[in-house]
């Protein structure tokens, strides 16, 4: 049987974008379930910081993420500023129905085409491409969604995103895309001797 799958990701992740262009051909031949999230959240319930957020983290991060672009012949143009608000390009992802169409739209207004993402009046033209009233970017149901699917990716214990989660198994990253579809094709590949080892390693020195 197989085993349920979610892909928890925010608009606002360039390297989510560039596992999506890896991940849409996937979804024909598995069921995988898209779900945005508002990473600020995830990171305030866990006391941490974004890469973006730290100078020297946020200069590498942003060369490695042009550099896998330029390796995978993926198109990528930053938006104006970054980090940025993604809330109503999130809210949009859901009013749209959360559908592959919708979310490739968002993707490629904000990290193919380089247009900012981080205001209902500079999201309007795509909001009236994919034919969604702009109340319903503040609608009660789709503000409650997102929490929902926030809710659920802190229950789940996502640290990061873009994250696919197999099982109870959490793949963290673009770079972790081929490991998880390895998995996702023979789940067994966790149960081997060394991979249930290392899931209880014990931790040798702890910081206060």
């Amino acid at each position: 049987m197989a085993q349920a799958a979610r892909w928890y990701f925010d608009v606002v992740s360039p390297f989510a974008y560039l596992q999506w262009r890896k991940l849409e051909p996937v979804l024909a031949a598995h069921a995988i379930e898209p779900v945005p999230i508002l990473f600020g959240a995830v990171l305030d319930a866990l006391g941490q910081r974004g890469p973006a957020e730290i100078p020297r983290k946020r200069e590498f991060t942003y060369r490695h993420v042009l550099w896998q672009a330029q390796r995978d012949g993926v198109t990528l143009r930053f938006p104006p500023a970054h980090p940025f608000n993604p809330l109503h390009a999130l809210r949009l992802c859901i009013a749209a129905g959360n559908t592959r169409q919708a979310i490739n739209a968002v993707f490629n207004w904000i990290w193919a085409e380089g247009h900012a993402g981080d205001s209902v009046e500079v999201l309007a033209p795509l909001r009236e491409r994919l034919g969604i009233d702009e109340a319903a970017l503040s609608s009660d149901a789709v503000k409650a969604t997102l929490r929902a699917n926030t809710q659920r990716a802190l229950d789940a214990r996502v640290f990061g995103v873009p994250t696919l989660e197999i099982g109870n198994a959490l793949f963290w990253g673009n770079d972790a895309h081929d490991f998880a579809l390895a998995v996702l094709r023979d789940p067994s590949l966790l149960d081997a001797p060394e991979m249930q080892r290392l899931a209880s390693l014990p931790v040798g020195i702890a910081r206060r």
